[in-house]
């Protein structure tokens, strides 16, 4: 078990994340052609899988998949599931489990690993944990099939086809792996942290009012 210091509550941080969201006209376009074809999806009945996809499936992917679970449960979305994945497997980065537990997420080790531990990931009135670690985005962890939402920062023709995916769509967020090791490298990861809860808020907040 990891000790954990909650400095912040994670619904409060949700809210406020979309209530201090700033975003241009054409980011605005994206999130809602992403909530649009979600709520598509959902109005067809069907299970909608989301799978947050970057290089290295350490930061950026992960919490995606984080806030989007945590948005299906304030949502009530019973039939969207939330995965991330990568080109290749690495780790689920210390500063990014850090980010997300000064924000309310609560951290246990399923399954030591010194390269890549499995993470069972809760908040407050959770009902079912997130199970985080790094995996390369088309794993046997990962359903199929999936809208891919890669969140890398570098150009989306740089990521690689995916046969299972049913739509793709670039979302991408900077990298706070560059502020590693500096003094800024606690603001910058919980600014990105921020800014993916407040566009999954937007996203998921569109989807409710669609359907």
């Amino acid at each position: 078990m990891m000790a954990q210091t909650v400095s912040t509550n994670t619904e409060q941080f949700f809210k406020a994340a979309l209530t201090d969201l700033k975003i241009d006209a054409n980011r605005m376009k994206l999130l809602q052609s992403i909530a649009l074809f979600i709520a598509n999806e959902l109005k067809e009945n069907k299970r909608v899988n989301l799978n947050y996809i970057c290089t290295h499936n350490s930061r950026r992917s992960q919490l995606a998949q984080v806030w989007s679970s945590y948005a299906t449960y304030y949502f009530k979305f019973s039939e969207v599931f939330n995965f991330s994945g990568g080109t290749m497997a690495t780790a689920f980065y210390r500063n990014t489990v850090n980010t997300l537990q000064e924000v309310g997420f609560n951290f246990q080790i399923l399954d030591f690993s010194h390269q890549n531990p499995v993470y069972s990931i809760d908040y407050k009135n959770c009902i079912n944990p997130i199970i985080g670690f790094s995996k390369l985005y088309d794993s046997e962890h990962n359903k199929k099939p999936f809208i891919a939402i890669t969140t890398c920062s570098s150009a989306d023709e740089n990521c690689p086809f995916i046969a299972d995916a049913i739509e793709r769509f670039h979302l991408p967020f900077n990298d706070p792996k560059a502020y590693d090791n500096t003094l800024r490298q606690t603001e910058k990861y919980l600014e990105t942290n921020k800014q993916i809860a407040g566009e999954i808020h937007f996203i998921f907040n569109l989807i409710k009012d669609s359907i």
